[in-house]
């Protein structure tokens, strides 16, 4: 079981709306114990965030994290899970509320917004485009 854990989440596509790709980077202790990436298909930048951050998430409660730090370089995703601002798009607010049914299941949660000049973003960001360019 980890106690705390830290997310590196980024999403992309390569038009918008176009094939989009999501990934993480978990990290414990400083290290990086886990890293995914998952080609989506067609989406918005804006939706492949969101998956990015739910399969962080779900990385997260499988391996029983109690807190959760979660680093974003999408400043829309970042403050709405915030709640800073709303959303209206109806199929960003499916998303969020899947994001929003899992950060309920840890004793912490934080959210931060980070620039995409961040190293683990940029590793993030990386595995997103490698991801693509092997399904485009």
């Amino acid at each position: 079981m980890v106690k705390r854990l830290v997310l590196y989440s980024d999403g992309g596509a390569r038009v918008n709306p176009g094939p989009a790709a999501a990934a993480f980077l978990a990290m414990e202790n400083a290290e990086i114990i886990k890293s995914d990436s998952r080609f989506l298909g067609i989406r918005t930048n804006n939706q492949a965030e969101y998956e990015a951050l739910t399969m962080g998430l779900e990385y997260a409660f499988t391996v029983g994290a109690e807190e959760v730090i979660c680093y974003l370089d999408s400043e829309l995703v970042g403050r709405q899970m915030k709640g800073e601002y709303s959303v209206k798009n109806l199929e960003l607010r499916r998303l969020y509320l899947k994001a929003h049914a899992l950060r309920v299941r840890f004793k912490k949660i934080e959210f931060y917004n980070v620039s995409r000049s961040n190293s683990f973003i940029q590793k993030a960001d990386a595995l997103v485009n490698k991801t693509l360019d092997e399904q485009t």
